[in-house]
């Protein structure tokens, strides 16, 4: 439960243009679509699909670490990492099924990126069903957990003597498309009131300098 009394007063600290923009950017979250990093070892790969992210208005993002920690530059990210809620599956050798498990308890569909001859071709895509885009290690690609246990298979359309994509470039183009589609269509894509009101609560802590003497101010003028 949010204490909205001390939201109110921490409110106080922010700039009515601040809470303004907060707003208009949970509006167009979404937790229709999400993206699954595994075992992304570069840095500045992790950083910019984070980045990527938030810009198409992607709230979270699943980090499978089963050889190689996930790792976010924060001059790549530039601050984005803040404001999405990153899951990370790291306890145990088989992270990959754990995640995957946990997403399609969900509801998701597990979408492996892959040039797959059986991939369905970005254009096409189904937008109706709600998905985890599943980019794979550099060079490598998905695991083979992945490819037995994916619900569909997706690439990008090339036409030039290169087979394959910089994972970060690969999720820029397919977040750009599905998004713009999904923010077109009639599907419910958008957080509920909760979901925004509790992204609201933490945006605004996460915001604040010294927020933590600044609510053990607010407590102790509550004993009072």
């Amino acid at each position: 439960m949010i204490d909205k009394k001390l939201l109110a007063y921490l409110e106080g600290y922010l700039t009515p243009k601040r809470k303004d923009t907060f707003h208009k950017v949970l509006s167009q979250r979404t937790r229709h679509f999400t993206v699954v990093l595994e075992d992304i070892y570069q840095a500045h790969n992790a950083s910019a699909v984070v980045r990527t992210c938030d810009i198409f208005g992607v709230q979270d993002i699943y980090a499978i670490e089963n050889k190689y920690t996930n790792k976010v530059s924060r001059h790549v990210a530039k601050g984005s990492q803040k404001w999405l809620n990153i899951k990370r599956f790291q306890e145990d050798g088989n992270n990959t099924e754990l995640c995957v498990n946990n997403l399609k308890k969900q509801g998701y569909k597990i979408i492996a990126t892959t040039p797959h001859n059986d991939s369905c071709l970005l254009q096409d895509f189904d937008i109706t069903q709600k998905s985890a885009f599943i980019f794979g290690v550099e060079a490598e690609g998905v695991s083979d957990f992945i490819k037995d246990n994916a619900d569909g298979f997706l690439k990008i359309p090339m036409v030039g003597f290169t087979e394959s994509l910089n994972i970060s470039v690969a999720a820029a183009i397919i977040l750009q498309e599905v998004t713009t589609k999904l923010r077109k269509s009639n599907i419910d894509w958008q957080l509920s009131e909760e979901e925004k009101e509790i992204l609201y609560f933490d945006w605004v802590q996460k915001t604040i300098k010294n927020v933590t003497k600044i609510k053990e101010h607010y407590y102790q003028n509550q004993l009072k």
